[in-house]
């Protein structure tokens, strides 16, 4: 039996990520890799917006540790996508986002992942604690449901 796809009620955030042609491979669909980009430009485009500071100006930074993707359904150029975020853990030092993709105006998810940030010094590159500047914005996401502006 295949599991169902969530939906949007499970992500109180959505960023519009637009399909390129070079997302598109061989077989006429957008290729796995490209998804991995869909999480990385809507989690740190949401950080942007949502905390009003360049992340790229803070004392520390949020590296990418692990990611994964479970796909239901194809996706082609040239479909609109948002990408639902939600955070499914919020430690001292890193961020576990819980992420969704749609296609635009579409109930469920075409795909589903997890991504994990771990906020290291800028220069030291030694593990740190999430800047305040990213853990109040994330602090309203942590066990948030349905989509808030």
């Amino acid at each position: 039996m295949t599991a169902q796809p969530p939906t949007r009620a499970g992500y109180p955030v959505f960023r519009p990520v637009p399909t390129r042609w070079m997302d598109n491979d061989h077989y006429g669909h957008v290729n796995n890799v490209a998804y991995y980009s869909f999480f990385d430009t809507a989690v740190n485009g949401w950080l942007i917006e949502a905390s009003g500071v360049d992340i790229r100006t803070l004392p520390a930074i949020g590296l990418v540790v692990e990611t994964s993707c479970r796909y239901f359904r194809p996706l082609s150029f040239p479909d609109a996508l948002e990408v639902g975020l939600a955070i499914e853990r919020l430690g001292a030092r890193s961020i576990t986002y819980r992420l969704g993709i749609f296609r635009a105006g579409e109930p469920g998810a075409a795909a589903v992942g997890r991504f994990v940030h771990v906020y290291v010094d800028a220069h030291t590159r030694e593990p740190t604690a999430v800047p305040a500047a990213i853990r109040t914005i994330a602090e309203r996401l942590v066990g948030a449901s349905g989509h808030q502006p």
